[in-house]
Parts: structure tokens; sequence; C-alpha cells
């Protein structure tokens, strides 16, 4: 090695003589010589020094580039920087190889003023626009942020882990990578920081622990070569390879896949990339054919015969400067000042380059990498290529430019921008992930139950005996495929059924959730209900059904059977209320008739039974007594309008308890269940058996599982003593779907407990859930879409509001308080009209017939005396003329 240098040394040296009245340049290099980018670097350079003057010999200068190792150390690259500055008088210095060298060199060349020019300090936190005599050959990393997102983007990933290196390189892209997820709605759950020294135990751990803590299975790497390397080779050893994952690796890293071992390339298959596009060219392929026999006549690097991208950037860097030396007019000079300090490395004592500067940035032509055009001091961002590691290639699958974004091919024909993001066929070509399928590897695993009843909801059918190869349909599936539909992004899928190897179910619907919080299933579709102990390992979306849980009861026929049921329509309150206002108005009439009316006359006992039988003859409008007074009239009216909505009620109520309205449930109260020991059935693996046990307190022993709607049939039909039950607790839904096909011997009674109705699971924290919850809004806002699905599986029900088939309760006293108030008010206030008319006209005769001495009672008794001695009606005196009287002569039976 050290005579190759010689040699190389020798051979610049006699160039330079030859060239005789040649001004040299003095040019620093400082790389790393143990790492294939160094290595390939300084062949470049020493390849385009010798092709620029090949093809430029007329030109009055000419570069000396002045080589130094910095072992990857950014002290010793101070050190040889210092050196090149201070010994050597360099006009400019070249490859600073990473970013925190050449961030620490920066700041050298602003207090030197020399131009420092690097082709692969790639990070963002280096500014040109910050720092004015740094200068980047290169692309920055932030440029190929908006090509990444739209990958992502295109693919519908919503979760997306980026793994990077704890250096000036890995963390100088990973702010604006995260603010490019922030606008296109991706979640960055974890960041995976690893530090460069980090050993194999290290990174595995890492690895494992992104595996099991986190459902993501998207992951972007941005590191260098040697950390890649290592990372890639534990992924595949850690199981992170295979299908169901998903790989991209940003540029510096696609830039070194070439030259990659073997077992290297082999653990990175299916992996997505970017490299900014290089356009062929007859130079650039001699360029390369010249470079592996350059470099397979050299033992020492023979392994690394492939050119990378810093290389070529290298090679251009070398034109670019020495095209910028002559355009400056710099002569061999003095270009330093004397030293007048004692110290070594007084900054103060540089000299200044402006000018060298100024002709860098303003140098453009044509180079190996394409076109050499520097804005704002840093390389013009090109095209990149988005390229599939396959076997020993890179198979480019698509490219994304600033102007048209993602496409297959770099040019298009028709001009038109490719901008749809839910067509990635025809964005980029079908990649091959790993695992060497072509299926996207966010392909949802989603968990379905597997049920034998209410297949309505979801049912599983298997189209081959021999295979799992299975069906799913019912009104979960729909409704989830329709929401599917209604999501701006694609979300591919594989439905799973939890089942054993007889195809039966595995478990009850939480343990068929909890796989979601193991990671086995990434979703969960099927009738699962939302409540709150689940929501504790998984979230769930918005309910796409109704909520709650009743119960369901069989209805009995038993009131034509009834031997009082005569009685029922009126409560008993009622019926006492009628009663005695029977009896009340009877005496307010026999008051009023009985001095001018005969027909209330007699003795004690006939008008006790004239009280009597007037008042209830009026309840089949049959008396025949007359009434002469007024006011008994005005009581008159007002009672048999009484009489007449009592008895239409009456007869109403009963004729519905013996015709239409005749059914009415076994048992509408828990308690009551509870306290006879019934036996109360439930949906079998539902949750449904922890409501009872835990929040009703039933007997687990009382208990009693079913599964079809034609078992739930059989229990309530047996009843609780013949080996069935008294009642089924179900979900609303359940019960409304097996009423409809029992309707005329069952109905839904007790209270409602609440639940959250139907929803889809995912596992907490998942971004899709924002997406899935506003897609099920707009399908059951959609009346015709959710009304279509609804009527396809339910639409078959015969029954009516099962509300009309119960039997309603006896009339009660509130019902008809307005009508006894107004009667017993208007027969108050007759009698005591009546009453004070009597007192008027008669109290002074009872004065004058009755002492002073008299005693009260003796004047009531006397009074009472008058008023039952008879008196003539005025209108009976008058010859011809009868007094008028309400008769009643026909009836009604009820």
């Amino acid at each position: 090695m050290a005579n190759q240098k010689r040699l190389l040394s020798f051979l610049i040296l006699l160039t330079l003589r030859m060239a005789m009245a040649k001004d040299v340049i003095s040019v620093g290099v400082i790389l790393d010589l143990n790492s294939s980018v160094g290595r390939i670097a300084e062949r470049c350079m020493s390849m385009a020094l010798s092709d620029f003057y090949q093809e430029n010999h007329n030109y009055n200068t000419r570069l000396a580039l002045l080589t130094r190792d910095s072992g990857d150390d950014v002290v010793s690259a101070a050190s040889a920087a210092m050196d090149l500055m201070k010994n050597e008088e360099v006009q400019a210095i070249m490859g600073p190889q990473t970013s925190a060298q050449a961030n620490f060199i920066i700041q050298l060349g602003e207090k030197a003023q020399i131009p420092i020019i690097s082709f692969s300090a790639t990070s963002p936190s280096l500014s040109p626009a910050q720092n004015p005599f740094f200068i980047r050959t290169a692309q920055d990393d932030s440029a190929q942020v908006k090509a990444i997102s739209a990958i992502v983007e295109a693919y519908g990933w919503r979760e997306i882990i980026p793994i990077y290196a704890d250096t000036e390189y890995g963390n100088g892209l990973i702010p604006y990578l995260l603010d490019a997820f922030q606008n296109i709605d991706v979640r960055v759950p974890y960041r995976s920081v690893i530090p460069p020294s980090s050993n194999v135990t290290e990174i595995s751990k890492e690895l494992n622990k992104l595996k099991e803590k986190y459902h993501t299975r998207i992951f972007i790497v941005h590191m260098d070569a040697a950390l890649g390397s290592k990372l890639f080779v534990l992924a595949n050893n850690t199981g992170m390879m295979k299908e169901g994952y998903a790989w991209i690796f940003t540029a510096g890293l696609s830039a070194l896949v070439d030259p990659m071992p073997s077992k290297v390339r082999d653990s990175m298959q299916g992996v997505l990339g970017l490299q900014p596009h290089i356009p062929t060219s007859k130079k650039l392929k001699d360029f390369k054919r010249r470079l592996k026999r350059n470099l397979t006549s050299s033992k020492p690097i023979s392994k690394h015969t492939g050119v990378n991208l810093f290389g070529l950037w290298a090679y251009d860097t070398v034109w670019a400067l020495a095209m910028a030396v002559e355009k400056a007019g710099i002569v061999h000079s003095r270009f330093f000042k004397q030293n007048s300090s004692q110290s070594n490395v007084d900054l103060a004592a540089l000299g200044i380059s402006e000018t060298l500067r100024k002709a860098i940035q303003d140098t453009e032509f044509r180079g190996l990498s394409g076109n050499f055009h520097l804005v704002k001091g840093q390389l013009e961002p090109s095209a990149f290529e988005i390229i599939n590691i396959v076997g020993r290639s890179e198979r480019i699958i698509g490219f994304w430019t600033r102007k048209r974004g993602l496409s297959q091919e770099l040019e298009d024909s028709t001009g038109e921008v490719a901008g749809s993001i839910s067509k990635v066929d025809k964005l980029l070509k079908q990649p091959i992930w790993p695992g060497g399928t072509t299926d996207q590897p966010t392909k949802l695993r989603i968990g379905v139950p597997v049920k034998q009843g209410f297949a309505e909801f979801l049912k599983v059918e298997w189209l081959n005996p021999r295979t799992n190869e299975s069906n799913i349909s019912g009104f979960s599936y729909d409704v989830f495929h329709a929401v599917l539909g209604a999501l701006p992004f694609p979300l591919p899928y594989e439905f799973i059924p939890f089942m054993n190897e007889n195809r039966t179910s595995k478990g009850s619907y939480d343990e068929l959730l909890y796989q979601i919080k193991l990671q086995k299933y990434d979703a969960v579709v099927g009738d699962t209900t939302i409540v709150a102990n689940r929501s504790t390992y998984i979230d769930f979306t918005l309910p796409y059904s109704e909520s709650g849980v009743s119960m369901v009861v069989l209805v009995k026929d038993n009131e034509k059977k009834n031997f009082w049921i005569f009685l029922k329509p009126l409560s008993l309150d009622l019926w006492l209320a009628t009663f005695a206002t029977f009896i009340f108005t009877g005496l307010v009439i026999w008051a009023l008739e009985h001095r001018i009316n005969n027909e209330f006359r007699g003795p004690p006992g006939q008008q006790l039974a004239t009280i009597f039988w007037f008042s209830f003859s009026t309840l089949v409008f049959a008396n025949r007594e007359k009434v002469v007074n007024n006011w008994s009239k005005f009581v008159m009216i007002i009672w048999i309008f009484v009489v007449l909505i009592l008895t239409q009620s009456y007869t109403a109520s009963l004729t519905s308890m013996l015709t239409v309205q005749r059914l009415q449930p076994a048992f509408i109260d828990v308690e009551e269940i509870k306290k006879n020991g019934y036996f109360v059935g439930y949906q079998k693996d539902s949750f449904v058996k922890g409501l009872l046990t835990k929040q009703l307190n039933f007997d687990e022993s009382k208990l009693k599982a079913y599964i079809t709607p034609e078992e739930y049939n059989d229990a309530l039909s047996k009843g609780s003593s013949n080996g069935g039950v008294a009642v089924i607790f179900d979900e609303i839904p359940f019960i409304k779907l097996f009423i409809a096909k029992y309707c005329s011997r069952y109905t839904m009674v007790g209270p409602t407990y609440r639940t959250g109705g139907f929803g889809f699971a995912f596992p907490q924290g998942s971004s899709l859930l924002p997406y899935i919850s506003r897609a099920i809004l707009n399908v059951t806002e959609d009346k015709d879409k959710f009304g279509g699905i609804e009527e396809k599986y339910f639409s078959t029900t015969p029954c009516e509001d099962q509300s009309a088939t119960i039997s309603s309760q006896s009339l009660g006293l509130y019902s008809f308080g307005g009508l006894f108030i107004i009667t017993v008010v208007a027969s108050t206030s007759s009698l005591l009209v009546c009453l004070f008319k009597f007192l008027r006209s008669h109290w002074p005769t009872l004065n004058a017939s009755n002492t002073d001495e008299s005693s009260f009672w003796s004047k009531l008794l006397e009074m009472v005396k008058h008023f039952d001695r008879p008196q003539r009606s005025p209108l009976a005196s008058t010859p011809g003329i009868h007094p008028p009287s309400i008769n009643i002569t026909h009836s009604n039976a009820i």
C-alpha cells in the first residue's frame, strides 16, 4: 500500500513537471481509507484528475490532491484538516466523509475562509445556507423525504417505525421524516435509535423489542453500510424478514448495496430502497469498466469491484473544482500569509479564497452522475429510483420526481401527473416483498368467530373439505366491506377463522379478542360487542348496530280462562270510586226530589231502595223515575255523561282482553326469576354470561348456554321445570332475529342493560381506528347502502311490533279523575243551592214556632220534619200541565 502511494505521488509530480509552466493548486482530501466509500472515492478522484486534464490539457492550472486518512475519527479528521490548512496551504478541502467530521471541519473552514467540499456528508443538519464556506456536491438527505412519504401513502400504510443510527447522519433526517408522515396522517409509534457501537446482542434485543411490543411491521432504515449490514442480517435471524413485513432503506444505504457481501444481500430480499437516478451514458459505462479493471488489479481492494453513488459524486467534484480553479484564475503564489504567531494553529493568519468558492458554486456541466448544478450551495435534487432487492440485482419498480410524483416510468408519454393513491399498481410495478410474496405486507390478519347459530350476522362456510379455504358472509361481513370501500386508501386483508383442528370455535369472544393483544390478529370482524372490560386490552371502532341486553320470555294466553275476567277492565280503586259516586249521586237526587216528587217518597226502606235503584239503573239507562227539580236535571246530565264514558271504556277494555290483547309475558321481573330459582339461558361464548353472574348476581349453576335460535325455542317451550329455562338473556339484535322467527310465542321484556353495540376491534392505539370509525359513520348514515344490507339479512321478519300483542293493564282511577271531580262538584253545588233556598224560606217560620229556650237540636229536628213534609210542585197546580221530568225508558246491556 505504501509503495503504491509513493508510486502515485511520483506519477503526479512527474505530470506536474511535464506541465512546465502550469500553476499547481494544492487541494486537501480527507477520507476514511479503511472504508469502501473512502477507497472507491480515492480511486475515482484520481481517475477524475487524470481524465480531466487529459481532456483539458490546455488549462493553465493543475490540481494537486493531498490525501489524509481520517481513520473514521472526528478528531483525526480535524487534525488532518488543520495540517492541510496550516502546513500544506491548501486552497480547498474535499471529502470530510461523514457528517460528524464535516460538521467539525466546516467550523475550521469558515474561520479560515477555505471552501469545504463534501460529496458524502448528506445530513440535512449541515446547511450550506448557514455555512457559506460549506459546499455539498451531493444531494441533501431531506430531498428523498417526499419520495418516501409518497411510497408510504400509496401503499396505505398507517404506521411506520424508523430505525436509524445515533449519529449526525442518522439523526439529521428524522425530523423531516416525522413532519412528512404527520402530513399524510401516518403514525410513528416508536423510533428505534441504534448507536453505531452497538454489538450483535444489543441490536438483536432492540429488534426483538420491535417484534414483540409493537404491531407495526413497516420499517424505514437510515444508517450507514456497516451498521445497516449488521441490522439486516440480525433482522433476518429474528424472523422479521418474512412474509408480513416491509422494509425501506434510504438513499445513503442504497448507494452501498452493490458492494455488500452476499450474506447481507440474502438477508435483504424483498426490501425496497431509494436511490438518486443516474442517467446512463457511454461515458459512464466506460468509466465503470475502467474502474473495475483498476480495482481488480489491486489486490487489497479487489473484493470491491463496483462503483457507488458517492464515488461518482467524488469524480464529478474533482471535475467541478478543476473547472472552478481555472475559472477563478488563481496563480501560484503564497496563498497563505506567514504565520506571525508562534502557535501552529493560528487561524487568524490563514488566507481567503472567496473567489474560488463562488467559482465552484457557479460551475455547471454534465457529469457522470448527471447534471452538476449547485443550488444554494448543494447539488440540485434529481429523480429517485424505487428499487426492490430481488436475488443478486436491484429491480427498479418505479420513479419519483417533484413534478410527477410516483410513476412506473421516468418519462410519461401522456404527460399525466400520477396522483391516485388508491391505485398503487398503476404507480409502481409489483414488488416482491419479504418472504417471496407479491401480497402487500400490510395485509390485515382479521380474526372471525366460528359459530353455528345466528348465521345472518356471520357465517363461515368451508369451500374445500381438504383445506381451510373458507367463504365468509353475513351482516357484519357486508358492513365491513362497505366500510373498506369508504376508506381513502387501500386496505388489503385476509380472514382467519378462530377455530380448532375440527373447525369448531376455539373459544369465547373474549378469547378471540384477546388474540389481538397477543398479536395473533390485527383486527377482529364479527358480531363483537363493545363492553368496558374488553376495552382494557383492545380498541373498538364506533358501533355499527344498536346496543343493549334484554330478556326474551314465553308469552301466555290465559285471559279467557280467568273466572273473574269481567272485573279486570277496571282497577280496584276505580271500582270503589265508581261505586261511591253512584251512592253519592243517588243521595243527591233523592234530596233534591224528596219534597216535590212522590216517586222519591214512601217508607224509609222504599226510599233507601229508590236511592240505590235510581243510581245503578242509570248504568244501563233503565231508570223510570221522573225528576222534576231543575237542579236534579242538571246533576243527571253530568252523571249520564260520566256513566256513558265509564260503560264505553269498560266495554272496550273487556273486548280487548277477550280478543286482540290477550297475550302477556310469563315473567317480567328479574328478581322474581332469581327468587324462584328458575333456570336462565344465554348465547354460548357471549359476554352475557359475565353480565348475569357479576352484574345481576345469578347463580352460575342456574345458567344454561345455547347456540341456535332453534335451541332457544326448545328451551323456552319446555320451561324451567321441564329441563328448559324461564327466560333467555341476549343482545337486542339477536333477540329481534329470534322473535322474527317465533313472534307469536315470545316477546322481549324487562329492563335493557346498555352496551356499546357491535363494533370492529383493533389493537390499542391503532392508527386505522379514526379512518374506520369515520367510514362506519358514512356507511350507516347512507340509508340506501346500509338499508340494503339490513334488508338483505333481516327483511323476512313477518311480525309487527310485539308491544301490540301484550295485554294492557286495567284502567285506573287516575285516567277518570277529572270526570269524578266534575260530577261530585256538580252534585254538591246543586245540593247546596237547594239547601240554601230551603233554609232561607223556612228558617223564619221555624224561629217563630219555637221559643228562645229551644235547643239547636230541637230546631234541627223540627227542620228535618219540615223537610220530610211533601210540597206540591208549582207546575202540578196548573190544569193540563204536568211537571217536566227525565224519563229514560230504554235500556242497553253492557
